[in-house]
């Protein structure tokens, strides 16, 4: 399939050009719309009781955590001065009322409630504000309404609150994409220069990333309509865009200037390309799409979304890899290697280069080479064991911040601004309708009562009290204030002891739900608890069954996955060491909080796991090549590795560019999945790729290749190797071999009679006399009767049978026998109206794959066949010469649509 559309995309490029200009354009200017689109929040599971309680505080009691927050100080007046109170008293007055549905400040309570709302030097004070929406659009476009009417005359202002916390983290996160870009791209230019060797070649990956990132932007737009996408997606598109590009140019890049660089045939190079890296690209690109997918899994938002975002643009990374590309390298052709800055040398011997050295002296020694390994996987994994999870708070805005900067004033002067009470509804059809809790003339029914002082008699808790009643919904709200850390294991345990409570009246039990951010926490890690084991078994299964299709083994694909999970706990164990610890703290700039987001970890392990089977399938599929090739599970293992090591290492080198400029970012969250991914990629370039996965190949030997027979014949039918003939009849049959192998490697062959060089042409004069040792020799009789037997083993073997039968090579001069059309060879620097010279006669061929192991090629023994009959001409091989035998010509032929479907067929002019 990936043959056919290479010849497709050779012939049409121009056209498929043309299209994927006009897409990109479409793409862009549909994708952009996404800015304006992404939502707030999304770290909440939406079936849990703190959501539940969350939405009913929202629709019917009232928020207990404002929209907007404002603090006022003043360094020379305190709340009580006149002045202070009508400078802030008439700046919310004048609030529109359309957008502004409720407003607490100091001078509207009286005694312990309102102390709540000044600080302990009586300098600041803060205003609640509720705006007057249901969603969080509509709350955006409030807020922008009233945020400039907020400044009070002769006050220090600040705004904070949850709605703008979600608009400065939005803004921060195009701010960080920006300022990535720019940090990131002069070194990666220059990088990308160095290690292509070229310049025309350098701007390829360029290009299949604004492709990439274009693409994933307008796929994401798309969702939008469809469900909810968070800011942070923005990240996702970018990361993975830029970075994948890299990664899969690289391959496709090489490969083709190593093809192109046999013979100059540009089609035969796009070709060989697109079955060898373009096939590896695909598989792999489905690999790290089945990863992402787990994602898919979560029901908070901001996963769901980031995994759709990701999805997205690895699939249009690999459109932009396998159509993309070819199209640009097939007009390009000769002219990538324009601008070129070092000379690429020829291909390397399989049996030198680093690589190839390294993988021998692992395999030569791989037990110290695995405990090593392990031990220094297993240190770096260590810090995870005493892991804290927590929840995204203003700590993760940088400090200059004003939201984080309001809400540290208030936990630190303000009484009791730490605390963040835990809320519990109690709802039923028990519950008075009319009642209001607020009114003194109102009775509280005795078992309400009752059950607000079993909270407030609870440890730990310092009062609870009514903060909300509904007529409407038939349930009141009980806020409970502790005096604990919210995220602390003692708030939590609270939460759960209340959980734990029950309220009957009559006998007839009530709903009792439990929210706020320690409830929120607890639900949040319980909900992504019990999604985990599927993520692992839905990802676990698919990357098998990828890999299994693909390397026809069922040892490879579940040590594949083992050597991912061991990158992922290095990567985890750092993030513990440098976050939670705060050793990073100085180098990166920010506020460590105890412990990391889980729902960023989760990110991690997804993308981290997908990554890292990108270059897994990169490695073992030109190991499988090699296996294929010779046999020899040594020989594969330190060819593959010199083969990709290089590729590999350079692809990780421009990916640690990428993300390591977000670990700059300014929102810490964004720094936690940099880092993260940069150190994933390290480990797994440096310690699994290089050392880990050669040493255990080494440990399993020939079992790496293990396929129990039931499963051979299912893999028979699922296989995902190329199958199609690189070339139809008309073209070369057999693609240029790979260079081969030294001595000491090569597999040892079944003894055959030794090759004849073909006959030397007698001069002119001399026609039907030998020669021999001891003179010369006159020419036998050639009456009737007699015949000339030629010695044993010289003559040519019958031709084999089959769809990879070597064609016959037609004479030279002989104009019927010559390949026609497109595909006819003509030596470099020929022109198209200069005859090509004689055709040299092929000599053996190595065994390839799908010639099965220990065939021998056609011709092998003798001189090519010349005759179309399997046996060579030899004009005076029976005396007197020979003349040559008639040859019928050959039809000429042309490509056809089929006419039964899509696609083209081969057809013979009539």
């Amino acid at each position: 399939m990936l043959a056919g559309l290479g010849r497709l995309i050779h012939r049409r490029r121009w056209t498929s050009l043309v299209l994927i200009v006009l897409l990109t354009v479409l793409a862009g200017a549909w994708g952009l719309g996404v800015l304006d689109r992404f939502k707030q929040g999304g770290f909440e599971d939406p079936d849990a009781d703190s959501t539940l309680v969350a939405k009913l505080g929202a629709t019917y009691f009232g928020s207990t955590n404002p929209d907007v927050l404002v603090l006022y100080r003043s360094d020379t007046m305190t709340v009580d001065d006149p002045r202070y109170m009508a400078a802030v008293v008439t700046t919310v007055a004048r609030l529109p009322k359309r957008h502004v549905a409720e407003i607490h400040s100091y001078w509207a309570f009286e005694g312990a409630g309102a102390a709540a709302f000044t600080s302990r030097d009586r300098r600041a004070t803060f205003v609640s504000i509720k705006l007057n929406a249901r969603d969080d659009e509509a709350k955006l476009k409030a807020f922008e309404q009233v945020r400039e009417r907020l400044r009070a005359p002769g006050l220090d202002t600040r705004v904070g609150g949850s709605v703008p916390f979600g608009v400065e983290f939005s803004e921060l996160a195009v701010h960080d994409i920006v300022r990535a870009e720019i940090i990131s791209m002069p070194v990666l230019l220059i990088l990308l220069v160095i290690v292509f060797g070229a310049v025309a070649s350098s701007t390829l990956p360029l290009v299949v990333a604004v492709f990439s990132i274009t693409g994933g932007l307008a796929v994401l737009h798309a969702v939008t309509y469809v469900t909810d996408v968070t800011a942070m997606a923005l990240e996702v598109v970018t990361m993975m865009g830029v970075g994948l590009a890299i990664d899969y140019s690289l391959f496709i890049v090489n490969r083709f200037r190593e093809e192109l660089a046999r013979d100059g045939d540009r089609e035969r190079a796009l070709v060989v390309t697109m079955v060898t890296a373009g096939r590896t690209i695909a598989v792999s690109g489905i690999t790290v799409t089945a990863a992402l997918s787990g994602l898919l899994l979560f029901p908070q938002m901001f996963l769901r979304t980031l995994g759709l975002a990701g999805m997205a643009t690895v699939l249009v990374a690999v459109f932009g890899a396998v159509v993309l590309l070819p199209t640009l390298l097939a007009i390009l052709g000769p002219r990538v290697e324009w601008g070129t800055v070092r000379r690429r040398g020829h291909v390397r011997n399989a049996d030198s280069g680093f690589w190839y050295r390294l993988g021998h002296s692992v395999m030569r020694r791989p037990l110290p080479y695995f405990a090593l390994t392990l031990a220094t996987l297993a240190v770096l994994f260590g810090p995870f064991l005493n892991v804290q999870f927590t929840s995204v708070d203003a700590r993760v805005l940088p400090e200059t911040s004003q939201t984080r900067q309001v809400v540290e004033t208030v936990k630190r002067e303000f009484p009791n601004g730490s605390a963040e009470p835990i809320d519990v509804v109690v709802s039923g059809d028990l519950i008075p309708r009319n009642w209001r809790p607020a009114a003194g003339g109102d009775n509280i029914p005795p078992y309400l009562e009752s059950f607000r002082m079993r909270l407030q008699n609870l440890p730990h808790v310092v009062k609870a009290e009514y903060t909300g009643y509904s007529q409407d919904y038939g349930g009141v709200r009980i806020s409970v204030t502790h005096d604990q850390e919210p995220m602390s294991r003692t708030a939590q345990s609270l939460v759960r002891t209340i959980r734990g409570m029950e309220l009957s009246k009559d006998g007839f039990p009530l709903h009792v739900d439990v929210g706020g951010s320690t409830a929120a926490q607890l639900d949040l890690m319980t909900s992504l608890m019990r999604t985990l084991p599927w993520m692992a078994l839905l990802v676990g299964t698919l990357t098998f069954a990828l890999l299994f299709m693909f390397f026809g083994s069922v040892v490879l694909p579940l040590k594949a996955i083992a050597m991912n999970v061991l990158s992922i706990g290095a990567s985890f164990g750092v993030i513990v060491w440098g976050f939670q610890y705060g050793h990073l703290a100085g180098l990166l700039d920010f506020t460590p909080t105890g412990g990391v987001e889980a729902t960023s970890m989760i990110l991690i392990l997804a993308v981290v796991f997908g990554l890292s089977m990108d270059y897994e399938v990169f490695l073992l599929s030109r190991i499988r090549e090699e296996w294929d090739r010779t046999g020899d599970n040594r020989a594969a293992v330190a060819i593959g590795m010199q083969r990709t090591g290089g590729i590999i290492t350079s692809a990780a080198l421009l990916f640690l560019v990428v993300i390591g400029a977000f670990g700059l970012a300014s929102i810490t969250v964004v720094k936690l999945i940099g880092v993260g991914m940069f150190v994933a990629v390290v480990v797994d370039a440096v310690l699994v790729r290089s050392l880990l996965v050669p040493a255990t190949m080494r440990f399993m030997g020939a079992a790496n290749w293990w396929l129990p027979r039931p499963l051979a014949a299912l893999h028979a039918k699922v296989d995902l190797r190329e199958h199609d003939p690189l070339y139809d009849e008309d073209d070369d049959p057999v693609p240029p071999a790979p260079p081969p192998l030294p001595p000491h490697l090569r597999r040892p062959r079944r003894p055959t009679a030794p090759a004849m060089p073909a006959p030397t042409p007698a001069p002119p004069g001399w026609a039907g006399v030998s020669f021999s040792s001891s003179g010369l020799v006159p020419p036998p009789s050639t009456g009737p009767g007699s015949t000339r037997v030629p010695p044993t083993g010289h003559s040519a073997p019958p031709p084999p049978a089959g769809r990879h039968a070597r064609s016959p090579v037609p004479p030279p001069g002989d104009a019927a026998a010559q390949p026609r059309g497109r595909h006819a060879r003509r030596p470099a620097g020929s022109s198209p109206g200069t005859p090509s010279p004689e055709p040299p006669a092929r000599g053996p061929m190595p065994p390839s794959p799908t010639r099965g192991r220990g065939t021998e090629p056609p011709h092998a023994h003798g001189a090519p066949s010349q005759n179309g009959t399997g046996a060579p001409w030899r004009p005076w091989e029976n005396g007197p010469t020979q003349p040559r035998p008639d040859t019928a010509p050959r039809p000429r032929r042309r490509i056809v649509p089929n006419p039964d479907g899509p696609g083209w067929r081969w057809a013979d002019d009539e």
